[in-house]
């Protein structure tokens, strides 16, 4: 079942189009990677989803519901996460505090949510109560999307989760994302490592210039030498 559907997207920043009849699809439980050069709109797509561009036409439905146009504090009351790739936890905040900022929207902090976030990245747990800013990239990120995962999405968006990340913790931070994936969550990934990305989804998109060149299973892009050729480096 289709839990968010871009149809036609138009997008882009004031009067700047940079979306251009974007056509994407994510299914219940579903692995979904973007990927492309840079400057073809990756994260514009994802920051549109969310509300955070100019909508200029087309649809955006997540469930059963219309949200195009709406407010990122709309939409994130309908079952979408998003983990922008910059500034995307609170510095001055210790660890617990930054978690409990994501379920601001709720009547009270869900002790249970917090200890399943503890219990997916136990490194949060020991450093609860240090203050986000002092911790490595590596351990922002797991912070970022625990936060994220606070309200449990049925979509979780991640723009560039490995970017700044020593090559050591990129595969780590990949596993990380196949585990929450593996428990249901579906996911929308936007990512400057193409291959990795394609190897893990399910389905890709290749978006070139705001507009979709490439749709197929992550496995079918990376042997598609056309691909591989133009936008994987050979």
């Amino acid at each position: 079942m289709t839990a968010l559907e871009v149809s036609d997207l138009d997008a882009g920043y004031g009067d700047l189009q940079i979306l251009e009849g974007v056509d994407m699809t994510v299914d219940d439980g579903e692995y979904v990677s973007i990927v492309g050069p840079n400057g073809a709109g990756k994260s514009t797509v994802m920051k549109s989803i969310f509300g955070l561009t100019t909508y200029m036409g087309g649809s955006v439905t997540f469930g059963d519901q219309d949200i195009s146009g709406y407010r990122p504090e709309d939409i994130i009351t309908t079952g979408i996460g998003y983990v922008p790739q910059n500034d995307n936890v609170f510095p001055s905040l210790t660890v617990r505090e930054n978690l409990e900022m994501g379920a601001y929207i709720l009547d009270g902090v869900p002790e249970d949510r917090i200890q399943q976030v503890y219990d997916r990245f136990p490194i949060l747990e020991e450093r609860k109560k240090q203050k986000a800013g002092t911790m490595s990239g590596g351990q922002r990120q797991m912070l970022a999307m625990g936060r994220a995962l606070m309200l449990d999405p049925a979509l979780l968006m991640l723009d560039e989760p490995s970017a700044g990340l020593a090559p050591d913790l990129v595969q780590d931070m990949f596993d990380r994302i196949d585990e929450i994936n593996d428990d249901g969550t579906a996911i929308l990934l936007v990512e400057q490592n193409a291959k990795e990305a394609l190897r893990r989804c399910d389905r890709g998109y290749v978006l070139v210039q705001g507009q979709n060149r490439y749709e197929e299973t992550g496995d079918a892009l990376l042997a598609d030498d056309q691909v591989r050729q133009d936008f994987l480096g050979g």
